[in-house]
Formats: structure tokens, C-alpha cells, sequence
């Protein structure tokens, strides 16, 4: 086994630090060897297409991005991991096919769940308020089609589908203390908070018990006006997750009850703490919550470019570095190991990672409680 301790004689301190680094950079490929421990992660894989099927039809040509996703996913090689960012369609054919092509890169996954996302559904209304029906910015949440950009969890343990909470069809105006924009009653009464899905999804543990997983995918808090009408979207669709902690949403429509027991939230907020646009502060709050633990994960290629905890890489269109991905257990677990799946640059697998997407998988070992 290998120790990162003293540097060897002869070995400089920089020469040191580089291959401590590209050792780090190689942990989330380690097995996990023990039932106890279980590795979550969660992807913002980008597999969004233009059209109904393409999605599909990329993966089948073998398309290059979609074999590097596969590649990364099964390098990091999760028990569980949500996905956003990829076309859904009735009969999960793409996924199913992620998944055959993930299976052939190294790591399978028996388990899949996938539903109808909120984009591109159609609402009937000029949502955007451009004096036209059907576009893709009228749906309940952006898309060109329904299921566009959708999301999707892949797991090696059973997944118990007849008791996921689905909180999608939660509307924005129920959510407690919602800030909306001001809009049309008609509009009110029909627009969902979800962007793309709020999911609760509870997953069987190898040695008992189960985890909830509790997955999103908020709305970037850009592309609008003065309104700040999806700064205000993404703010509560984080908030969403408080209200529901705090059992705020037990009695309300398309609400459910807290998790009763151990759960981990994984998903794109589309919002950093820090840096860029969006409420920040709203996300401060959030990881100032007792309830859940923030690793605050690490990579050596967030590192190298200035922000060690960033996720996703929009340095290509003046946005910069961002940590917008996001793992968030319950105070039920121990943290054994965290990290950002971005490796140095001077590793073969970095070339994979940027491939992919221009985020990167965020991930988490977490000792499994005890079950009573």
C-alpha cells in the first residue's frame, strides 16, 4: 500500500507536492472493498441533444463525449450517482444505453431510475412573456421538447421505486415564504418551483436499511431581466430542501414528510457560495445547516486552476470557475474521503475528464450507520 509521508532524500518539496497530488488525484478510482462503506457522487454529465432521440442516437454511433462520460463514471466508479443534464425519454433507452456503455468502461449499474422532468413540458401559457406560444422558454421549466436536459439515478443496490417522493409537481407559489417575481394569476396558478425535478429517491443499503436520496437540478439564476425571475427560481428551489427538513412540506400539495432516517442530497444547485451570479446568501444559509454535513471536496485540477473546490469549468465563456455541484449528507453518516473527480493536468485521465463535461463529478465516502 502506498504512504504519503516524509519526502524521500533527493526529492525537492515542489517535485514532492506534485506527486502527492497526482496520488490524490488517483483515490477516487480505489475500490471500496468494504459493504460499509458506500461512495456517492453526483454528475452534471451534459448529454443534452437538440431533439428527441439524438441522445440516443449518439450513444449507439459512439459518440465521443458520451464515451468519455462513461469513462469518468467508471473511473470514479460510485455506488450510487445521480445524473443531470441527460435526455429522457418513456422507455429510459438512453440511459439504458449509458449504462450498457458505462458497464463496458468498468463499473455496472443494475439499478436506474429516471421520470418525465418538468422541461420542456408544456404549459399552454407565454411563460417568457416573447408574445408567442410553444417555446421552449413556456414550458415548467426551459426545454426544446419534453424530457430535454432531464436527470437520472444509476445504483449498484436495489432502488425502492414504489415509495420515491416525487416533488416536481410542487407549485412555486406553495412553497412556504416563496419569493416570486410578480406574474400573471393565470401563470401563478400553474407554475411548478421544480426547473427540472425534485426527487426522493430511497435506495436499499447492502447491510440493511436504506439512504434517501433527495436529487436536483436548479435553474441557472441568469438569462432574464431586471425581474430576476430565475435568480428568485433558483434560490427556492434550494430552499425547497430546507422547507422539506424542516417538515414544512408535509401538509402541502405535491410536498412530502422529512426522511426518517439517514439521507444524502445530491445535485447541480446552480449556485456557488462564493462566486457569480445568484443569491448567494441563500446558499450560505444552506450549508449552515445542522442537518446535513458539507465535505467542502477537493481536486488537484481545481487546485492548479485557483479554486480548489470548484466543479464546473466555464473559464471557455468569461463565467470562470464555479463550485455549483454538490454532495450533502445527513449528520447520520461519517465522511471517510471526498473529492472533485478533476484530475492534474499532467494525468491521461484529465483529458477524459474535460471531454466529458465542463463539470465534474463531485463524490463522498460514507461510512453507512449502523442500523438498529
Amino acid at each position: 500500500m502506498l504512504h504519503v509521508g516524509a519526502a524521500p532524500l533527493g526529492l525537492s518539496i515542489r517535485a514532492f507536492c506534485v506527486a502527492a497530488a497526482l496520488l490524490a488525484s488517483l483515490l477516487p478510482v480505489a475500490p471500496l472493498g468494504a459493504a460499509e462503506t458506500i461512495r456517492v457522487a453526483s454528475f452534471n454529465a451534459e448529454l443534452g441533444r437538440k431533439g428527441p432521440g439524438l441522445l440516443l442516437r449518439d450513444i449507439l454511433k459512439g459518440d465521443d463525449q458520451a464515451a468519455a462520460v462513461a469513462r469518468v463514471i467508471a473511473e470514479v466508479s460510485p455506488d450510487i450517482i445521480a445524473l443531470q443534464g441527460i435526455d429522457f425519454d418513456a422507455e429510459s433507452h438512453a440511459l439504458n444505453a449509458l449504462a450498457d456503455l458505462i458497464a463496458e468502461a468498468g463499473a455496472d449499474y443494475p439499478h436506474r431510475f429516471a421520470r418525465r422532468p418538468n422541461s420542456g413540458r408544456t404549459t399552454g401559457l407565454d411563460l417568457d412573456g416573447d408574445g408567442r406560444l410553444g417555446g421552449p422558454g413556456d414550458a415548467q421549466g426551459y426545454g426544446e421538447f419534453s424530457g430535454s436536459e432531464g436527470m437520472a439515478l444509476l445504483s449498484r443496490f436495489p432502488i425502492i421505486e414504489a415509495e420515491v417522493s416525487d416533488l416536481s409537481t410542487l407549485l412555486w407559489r406553495d412553497l412556504p415564504g416563496a419569493e416570486m417575481p410578480e406574474l400573471s394569476a393565470e401563470i401563478i396558478a400553474i407554475q411548478r418551483l421544480s426547473t427540472i425535478a425534485h426527487w426522493i429517491i430511497p435506495v436499499e443499503l447492502p447491510e440493511g436499511g436504506r439512504v434517501d436520496v433527495m436529487t436536483f437540478h436548479a435553474t441557472p439564476p441568469v438569462f432574464d431581466g431586471p425581474e430576476d425571475r430565475n435568480g428568485l427560481r433558483n434560490a427556492d428551489e434550494l430552499r425547497l430542501w430546507s422547507a422539506l427538513l424542516d417538515g414544512a412540506l408535509a401538509d402541502v400539495p405535491g410536498g412530502a414528510a422529512p426522511p426518517e432516517g439517514p439521507f444524502v442530497i445530491l445535485g447541480d444547485a446552480n449556485l456557488d457560495a462564493s462566486a457569480g451570479d445568484g443569491r448567494r446568501p441563500v446558499m450560505q444559509e444552506f450549508l449552515a445547516r445542522s442537518d446535513i454535513q458539507d465535505p467542502r471536496p477537493e481536486s488537484p485540477g481545481g487546485t492548479d486552476a485557483g479554486r480548489p473546490m470548484a466543479t464546473a469549468d466555464w473559464r471557455a465563456i468569461d463565467v470562470g470557475l464555479m463550485r455549483v455541484d454538490y454532495v450533502w449528507p445527513s449528520q447520520h453518516w461519517r465522511i471517510a474521503r471526498s473529492g472533485v473527480h478533476w484530475p492534474a493536468a499532467e494525468t491521461p485521465a484529465n483529458a477524459d475528464a474535460i471531454a466529458a463535461s465542463r463539470h465534474r463529478i463531485v463524490w463522498a465516502d460514507l461510512v453507512v450507520p449502523e442500523t438498529p
